[in-house]
């Protein structure tokens, strides 16, 4: 019998897939850019701290596509932790978006 509380699984796949593609892309972005540049308006804890947040949410996002891949689209992600990872995507545009502006003077 069909589970009315259970997504669709197709739905899952046409949503999940390209959001999980895109924190992907993004935190191997980040990474590039914390890993190679040293950013003066960051302590280097606090880029150690938010290059670690980076490299732990990216294995976390490319085990959940494996998850999705290898249930055919029966796992999902819960809420809580896309919104983690979607803070963790703001706050690494925003170091990106000040340093930009800080080498353009």
């Amino acid at each position: 019998m069909f589970d009315s509380n259970f997504p669709d699984s197709n739905l899952l796949k046409t949503v999940l897939e390209p959001l999980l593609e895109d924190f992907q892309y993004w935190f191997a972005r980040s990474r590039t850019l914390l890993e190679s540049d040293a950013i003066a308006f960051l302590t280097e804890a606090q880029q150690t701290d938010l290059l670690q947040r980076v490299t732990h949410a990216y294995q976390e996002v490319l085990t959940a596509q494996l998850l999705l891949k290898a249930t055919n689209g029966q796992a999902g992600v819960d809420t809580s932790l896309l919104m983690a990872w979607h803070q963790l995507v703001s706050d690494c545009w925003q170091v990106s978006m000040r340093l930009r502006a800080e080498k353009s003077r």
